[in-house]
């Protein structure tokens, strides 16, 4: 055999050799990929309501109208007193009685000025009506009588003025002694009979709130007022028994400081529920609400970028990653808008990824 020879049945040795060493390693990993399979578990897409919500920390308090605080009209002194702190009231009942000798005085000189006007005003009728007849039969002259005219009209403008100053002192005057606007329980009382008060905020005498009109009231994220519009579905749990309290959105209270991050929310409760003011209370504001959409757990969406892809355990036993267009987003699960259809089971998330085109096992 020539050498010529003898190099090329080595090079188609070697060749074959090399060929029948690649087909083995390739059956080996094809033997290792089907041997071997990730263990897996999935969720089924199906159709199902999707609900996001805000969730917040409010304090119960009595709604407008069921909470006042009561002051004294003037500087004086209280006289009487008869309800406790946590008793009951009716609507009429009397809450508190207030000397105010300045209030007293002030109506003591009214009166005295609507004597004094009313009296002049007496001699100002007599005296016109007198001149009139004088004139009439020629004996007064038309200047007295004119004069006797213009008198008169100025006193009745003095009484007038002194009579609606009266008025006024009286309404004061009947402040002193002040009854309940509505049925209610006393929530705080600060002062005894027989203590000297201020008038104003600054030193308040009782608060009466009405126990059966209560809110919750909840400070909002700016950036989520937008989703917490009056009429929002709310929950509540009952921080005594644990037990959901149904409501809604009332109000959404614009805040006064541009600089604020948040603003407060007010939610209705029922007239059933009896919890003392102040108490805090965890509340769930329903923000969006679709039915009959396609939904996946949330953790089974994963991103590159912006895109959006799930892992699906197809029928021939493998992963195949399938691009999707996610909508509205809950904490626990995801609407899909497309690249999904209901039926398809989708990969959940486990110790390692799971790449496409994998062999894999749902774990029952």
């Amino acid at each position: 055999m020539t050498t010529m020879t003898r190099h090329s049945v080595f090079a188609v040795l070697a060749a074959a050799t090399g060929l029948v060493s690649a087909a083995c390693h390739k059956a080996a990993v094809d033997t290792a990929d089907t041997a071997n399979p990730m263990s897996v578990h999935v969720a089924t897409a199906r159709l199902d309501t999707i609900r996001t919500s805000i969730t917040l920390t409010g304090t119960v308090a009595p709604s407008p109208g069921a909470d006042w605080t009561i002051t004294a009209p003037e500087s004086g002194r209280i006289v009487e007193m008869p309800k406790a702190e946590g008793d009951a009231v009716k609507a009429g009942d009397l809450l508190v009685r207030f000397e105010v000798p300045s209030l007293v005085a002030e109506l003591l000189a009214r009166e005295s000025e609507v004597a004094q006007t009313t009296a002049r005003l007496q001699a100002a009728e007599s005296k016109a009506t007198r001149l009139a007849g004088l004139f009439q039969r020629g004996i007064a002259a038309q200047r007295d009588s004119d004069e006797a005219q213009r008198e008169l009209h100025e006193a009745q403008a003095a009484a007038n003025q002194a009579l609606s100053g009266k008025q006024t002192a009286e309404l004061l005057a009947a402040r002193v002694a002040i009854n309940a606007r509505f049925d209610g329980v006393i929530a705080r009382r600060w002062h005894n009979p027989g203590d000297q008060v201020e008038a104003g905020a600054g030193d308040p005498v009782l608060r009466v709130i009405d126990p059966t009109r209560l809110e919750v009231v909840a400070a909002v994220p700016a950036a989520q007022l937008p989703l917490v519009g009056p009429g929002r579905v709310a929950r509540m749990v009952n921080p005594i028994d644990a037990s959901t309290i149904e409501g809604a959105v009332i109000t959404v209270l614009p805040s006064l400081d541009a600089a604020a991050t948040t603003s407060d929310v007010r939610v209705s409760m029922p007239t059933t529920v009896t919890l003392t003011v102040g108490t805090p209370v965890h509340v769930e504001i329903l923000s969006d609400e679709r039915t009959s959409v396609l939904v996946v757990p949330s953790a089974a969406i994963q991103h590159e970028g912006r895109d959006a892809y799930v892992m699906v355990a197809g029928t021939d036993g493998r992963a195949h990653r399938k691009p999707v267009m996610v909508g509205l987003v809950a904490r626990e699960r995801t609407q899909i808008m497309s690249g999904l259809t209901a039926g398809e089971n989708v990969i959940l998330p486990g110790p390692e990824p799971v790449p496409d085109g994998a062999s894999i096992t749902i774990q029952k």
